[in-house]
């Protein structure tokens, strides 16, 4: 646990990456993290991310960065797993699938074999759903505490994209992506509300003559924003690291905040043992609850064939 009293100890596996760094910086800006461990097979590198990070460490509230090894996740509060392959350009999440499960096997247990019993695995390699999955059935903890960093990412892009279109702040624009963090995600669009009118009703109010095409632009937006930051820059780093700081601060607040996270789906809209991001409330013990809220047929429809391609992705491998 932190050295800083009423503060969690967060360990960042994969610390030297583009993410893992990023998110350690990220939470440097929490007053609820007292402590991060960095944890890296590339040591040179994790080190001197170490030190940079620490050098600023007096602009931010009392955090100590340091690094370790597996053993040193083991008394972490939330362990955020970063490492694995990344996404090359015109590679799909899934594509990574192989390569990243034969480093879950090894590295996973490893993490758990003495991990303390009230740690948060919070794990962002993609793909992500598949990873959480595989995460969970090597290790020997409960659902609740393995999760995925999911769609929290895509429902802030979702937000993000209509509050522009009506030149709006995000904070009043209430909507979900959920199902799988790639292609086959879903933009729930029957629940979108602006300011707490319904998305249909606001976008006629102000002039939109088309609303399937504002539709279909903002789901290709949604759908293909990694891809177009992956071939200007070869890689996703900020946004995923602020959607990650802010789950792990619901996390170690303990706020039961409602966010798209990834967890094991046992029976939601006639899912069941797979791994996808359906709004869930989130504290100290992982996921408290999932939410089977109202979704439209075709929603329904395609949230099911989302959870497919999981479940299709997921049977490729040899999980025992």
């Amino acid at each position: 646990m932190s050295t800083e009293r009423g503060k969690g100890t967060v360990a960042v596996v994969g610390g030297a990456g583009a993410v893992g760094s990023s998110t350690a910086f990220a939470l440097m800006e929490s007053s609820l993290v007292g402590e991060i461990i960095l944890v890296d097979i590339a040591e040179e590198r994790v080190e001197g991310e170490a030190m940079d990070l620490n050098h600023g460490a007096y602009f931010t509230s009392p955090v100590r960065v340091r690094t370790g090894d597996y053993e040193d996740c083991w008394d972490a509060d939330v362990v955020i797993v970063t490492a694995g392959a990344s996404q090359k350009p015109d590679e799909t999440r899934l594509d990574l699938m192989e390569r990243n499960a034969d480093i879950f096997a090894d590295m996973i247990p490893q993490i758990t074999e003495g991990l303390n019993d009230d740690a948060v695995m919070l794990i962002v390699t993609n793909p992500v759903d598949v990873l959480s999955y595989v995460t969970w059935k090597v290790s020997d903890l409960p659902a609740e505490r393995v999760i995925g960093s999911g769609t929290v990412l895509d429902t802030s892009r979702f937000r993000h994209s209509l509050s522009r279109e009506f030149d709006l702040d995000p904070a009043n624009v209430h909507a979900y992506v959920v199902g799988e963090h790639g292609d086959s995600e879903v933009l729930v669009w029957s629940s979108a509300n602006l300011g707490g009118i319904p998305f249909e009703s606001y976008a006629t109010s102000h002039g939109v003559d088309d609303i399937d095409a504002l539709k279909a632009r903002v789901e290709e937006e949604v759908r293909e924003a990694a891809y177009e930051i992956i071939e200007r820059k070869e890689r996703t780093n900020y946004g995923v690291a602020r959607s990650v700081a802010a789950t792990t601060e619901r996390i170690l607040g303990g706020d039961n905040s409602i966010l798209t996270v990834s967890t094991l789906v046992s029976g939601e809209h006639g899912i069941d043992d797979v791994y996808m991001s359906l709004p869930c409330t989130v504290n100290q013990s992982g996921v408290r609850d999932v939410h089977e809220f109202d979704l439209s047929a075709d929603e329904t429809a395609a949230l099911r064939e989302s959870a497919g391609v999981i479940r299709e992705s997921i049977d490729r491998l040899d999980l025992q």
